[in-house]
């Protein structure tokens, strides 16, 4: 005398359900995601791919950069820009350390500034 167990078909479909609390959270969810595209106030939802991404560009211009300094080698006034992060509006840009001069149109070379020239030095 067997009972069998039947399974009534509302029970599977009850198990792959969410709950209302995890509809409520994935919709909301979905929601910030779209609007952190929108607005950069957001930005914390941002995944941790994008600022692995960051840290390899940060590391290659820093790289960039140290291999300007070293061999001397003229850049164009777009190269100047991305290094140091600031377009030349004038013959001579310093910034963070390092001094762009003009040498000639769309020529520049790049060094660091002395200690002594600083004036932002304490």
């Amino acid at each position: 005398m067997g009972i069998s167990q039947k399974k009534s078909p509302d029970s599977s479909s009850t198990e792959n359900e969410l709950s209302p609390d995890q509809t409520l959270g994935l919709v909301s969810l979905s929601l910030m995601q779209k609007l952190s595209q929108k607005d950069p106030s957001f930005s914390w939802l941002v995944d941790d791919k994008s600022d692995k991404a960051n840290l390899k560009n940060l590391r290659d211009r820093l790289e960039l950069t140290e291999l300007a300094l070293n061999t001397g080698a003229p850049l164009t006034t777009s190269e100047i820009t991305f290094l140091i992060g600031a377009k030349p509006g004038k013959s001579k840009l310093e910034r963070g350390g390092l001094l762009a001069t003009k040498i000639a149109r769309n020529v520049w070379k790049l060094s660091k500034t002395s200690q002594g020239n600083s004036f932002y030095r304490n």
